[in-house]
This record gives C-alpha cells, sequence and structure tokens, in this order.
C-alpha cells in the first residue's frame, strides 16, 4: 500500500497476449490499494464489441486507432494499474505516449507458456487462423524491440502470479529510487 501512495502516474503492463496482464495487474493493484483497468474489457465497454470482433470487423489499423485513443485516455485518469492489450506498446504513438506518461512494464514469458495459457480460450483473433505457437513465435520476435523500451522488465513463466506481483513491486521500488 505503501508504494501505492508514492506513486505519480499509472503503472501499465505490456506485453504478449497470455503472458497475464490482466491476472497480475488485478493482484497488482489490489496489493497496491489502486484500482485497475483492462484496455481490451474497456474497449468492449465502449464499442459494444470484443476486441477481436473489432479487429475482425474493422481490420487491425482502425483497431489500432481506437486502442490509442482509448489508452490515452486511461493514463490521463487516476494513478491506477492498467493492463493493455498486446499489440498496444507495438505502436510508436501509443509506446511515446505510455513512456511519457506512465511507467510501464514489459511481462515477458516463454512462447510455450504463452501457447499453453491462450490455447485455453478462443477469444484471440490473431490465434484463430494457423498454428497458434507458431503465430505467438512470430509475435515474439516482432515486437520483442518495443517492449524492449518499456522502463521495467518482469519475467513471467509457469511459476505463481503472486510471484510475478512480488517482482513487479520490487521492481517499482527500484525505478522510483533511480528517478528521484
Amino acid at each position: 500500500m505503501e508504494l501505492g501512495k508514492r506513486l505519480d502516474r499509472p503503472v501499465v503492463l505490456v506485453g504478449l497476449m497470455g503472458v497475464g496482464k490482466s491476472t497480475v495487474g488485478r493482484r497488482l493493484a489490489k496489493r497496491l490499494g489502486l484500482s485497475f483497468v483492462d484496455s481490451d474489457s474497456a474497449i468492449e465497454d465502449a464499442a459494444g464489441y470484443s476486441p477481436a470482433e473489432m479487429f475482425e470487423r474493422f481490420g487491425e489499423k482502425d483497431f489500432r486507432d481506437g486502442e490509442r485513443r482509448l489508452v490515452a485516455r486511461l493514463v490521463e485518469g487516476d494513478v491506477r494499474i492498467i493492463a493493455t492489450g498486446g499489440g498496444a506498446y507495438v505502436d510508436p504513438s501509443t509506446r511515446q505516449l505510455l513512456n511519457e506518461r506512465a511507467i510501464t512494464v514489459w511481462l515477458d514469458a516463454p512462447v510455450d507458456v504463452l501457447a499453453e495459457r491462450t490455447s485455453r480460450r478462443d477469444t484471440r483473433a490473431q490465434l484463430r487462423n494457423g498454428d497458434p505457437k507458431c503465430t505467438l513465435e512470430k509475435l515474439s520476435k516482432e515486437r520483442r524491440p518495443s517492449y524492449e523500451k518499456a522502463h521495467i522488465h518482469v519475467k513471467s513463466g509457469e511459476g505463481a502470479h503472486k510471484e510475478v506481483v512480488e517482482a513487479i513491486i520490487e521492481a517499482l521500488e527500484k525505478h522510483l529510487s533511480q528517478r528521484s
């Protein structure tokens, strides 16, 4: 809770689909006494379509444009924890905005772990056609250079979400001490 009171800007979780941004984000927010928002849920609330439906109906370009506007609104509010969609941070304008107005945390997990996690539900538009593991490997390779620009890098894996939350808290403490 002490750390939550010292934060002066939102903490934004970025990374590939299935890495645990939403689950870890909820737990992190609870630990820090902050609110939590998932940008994918906020998109669905605003548009009436799931991100996957919007992606399929309007294409990636229009989806990313809407996502960028929504993320910009989310970081202007209260200090909170925000989980973004996997591709949001890859957009250069969104990445710049987030790095200027938030503390960005890249959650990074092995592709094998992501493939297993994402296979549990058919809600990922980009994984519906072809081999999901192959798609995740391609996305990981393409997006890594963008994700590496996050302020903080936390490795995730098959361990408990609690361990990831603790690693983020430790990294946030270090990040804040370096900023002052």
